[in-house]
């Protein structure tokens, strides 16, 4: 082969080669980047402490604002990995609620915990937040977007559980009515197909009025109040949680008891534990207020690389004054508000102690 070619030949057959190796030692390398659409990777996210946000859009209930002290309960009991936790609390619609989370977005949270309004209107600024990396739990009742992690009771258990309990203390014969929670929002909707679910076997048992409280106590009791006033014949009452006012709507009446089911709401226990001996006969079904410190838990495993299931649901459990007032006895708090969440840890997922939680302090 002529000199001046072999050199040109033997330097393109190096160029190849080192071509080669190149593309092997890439191979070998972890992709850093990420893919339009999806959460930033693991490797993006800064080292702790962290800052957890959590937004809520309804101020003025108890059960919420456990929530929240529950989340920075778990913050305080992880304080080597958590620096500061941010609070959205607003009292309006989707359009606030977002711009409340894009606020928590700006102010550099590395997660957030959200407790939505239905199951679609969050799905956009929860997509921002996930694209910029952030870990986001929605806690209490699940939305319809497959990017963020989801912790929430089983409300269609509650509803099933809580209305079965009703129908047998029946016989499944009767009128029953029902104080709902919130038209749209996706806890009240699951509770309700539970209600349907539980009926198919008690056709005897009839709806006879189902009114919306807002999940707000003095509106409760006042549609209690004019229920008992317009019908005479209502045999049972369910409830979506607005328990206790329900129960002094029978009192301020004057009318006798009919079995109550409510949620694990401090008075509501009280009221099951101290009035069994004046006809009042009753279950809590749990739902724990504590469901943001589980989407705390959540958070921090993620943020720290380790797995977490997309979704986790709490079983509801059912305590009667008839046949579990041990149990009502046991959780009754007798130092927290009439409508503190009664059930306040969950085991496998909170980690601060009662005096934290009561304490309710950030960091």
């Amino acid at each position: 082969m002529d000199t001046a070619l072999h050199r040109v030949w033997t330097a393109a057959r190096g160029r190849a080669r080192l071509g080669l190796g190149l593309l092997a030692l890439l191979a070998l390398v972890p992709v850093a980047w990420s893919v339009p659409g999806s959460p930033a990777s693991a490797q993006a996210r800064p080292r702790a402490p962290w800052v957890i946000g959590v937004s809520n859009n309804l101020v003025g209930n108890g059960w919420r604002e456990e929530m929240i002290c529950s989340v920075k309960a778990e913050a305080a009991a992880h304080r080597a990995l958590v620096r500061r936790v941010l609070v959205s609390d607003i009292n309006g619609g989707a359009a606030e609620q977002i711009a409340g989370i894009r606020t928590l977005i700006s102010s550099g949270v590395n997660a957030l915990i959200i407790d939505p309004p239905d199951a679609t209107s969050l799905n956009g600024v929860i997509q921002e937040a996930t694209q910029r990396g952030i870990v986001v739990v929605i806690v209490d009742q699940f939305v319809s977007s497959d990017l963020p992690y989801q912790a929430a009771n089983d409300q269609v258990a509650y509803g099933r559980l809580g209305m079965a309990w009703l129908a047998k203390q029946l016989h499944g014969q009767g009128n029953v009515v029902l104080l709902q929670g919130i038209a749209g929002a996706p806890a009240d909707t699951d509770r309700y197909n539970g209600i349907q679910e539980a009926l198919k076997a008690y056709p005897g048992i009839h709806i006879i009025a189902k009114p919306y409280t807002g999940w707000q106590w003095a509106p409760g009791g006042k549609e209690m109040l004019d229920l008992l006033n317009a019908h005479h014949d209502i045999a049972g009452v369910w409830t979506s949680g607005i328990d206790y006012t329900a129960v002094n709507a029978f009192t301020t009446a004057h009318r006798a008891f009919v079995p109550i089911v409510g949620a694990d709401n401090n008075e509501f226990v009280h009221q099951l534990i101290t009035m069994r001996s004046k006809g009042l006969v009753g279950a809590a079904v749990t739902n724990p207020a504590t469901i943001g410190g589980v989407g705390a838990d959540i958070a921090l495993r993620v943020l720290q690389g380790q797995t977490a299931p997309k979704k986790t649901l709490l079983t509801p459990e059912v305590w009667d004054n008839v046949h579990d007032l041990a149990a009502l006895q046991a959780h009754y708090l007798p130092t927290q508000a009439a409508t503190y969440s009664v059930d306040w840890s969950v085991a496998g997922y909170t980690h601060y102690t009662q005096q934290q939680l009561f304490a309710c302090k950030g960091l």
